[in-house]
């Protein structure tokens, strides 16, 4: 029998991804929340790329909305997944990270 929780999982990672791009179409942001939720992306997406045991850089996806940080990708276990959303809490003007890093056992 095949497991869906693979499936579940992409399809969850897709619809969220596909709602937050959706959003970003509306229009042009040019409010100080919308640059605030810009630097704090670019913020956390630097301190994850400091640590190799998290993967290569960039490879955990980082999106911020209303200074709360949705994090996707995956990564080789499930104290990497801890220490990703640890790190992304501890940048400045994060409020709340959703951590949706899937772990993957070798």
């Amino acid at each position: 029998m095949i497991n869906p929780k693979p499936f579940i999982a992409l399809g969850a990672v897709l619809t969220v991804a596909g709602a937050l791009a959706g959003c970003a179409t509306f229009g042009k942001c040019d409010s100080a929340a919308c640059r605030d939720d810009k630097a704090i992306t670019t913020n956390v997406q630097a301190q994850l790329n400091q640590y190799a045991s998290l993967g290569a850089p960039n490879s955990i996806g980082v999106q911020t909305i209303d200074h709360v940080v949705y994090l996707n990708g995956q990564v080789d276990g499930g104290l990497a997944k801890r220490s990703a959303a640890s790190e992304a809490e501890d940048v400045p003007g994060v409020t709340q990270v959703v951590n949706n890093i899937d772990v993957v056992h070798k």
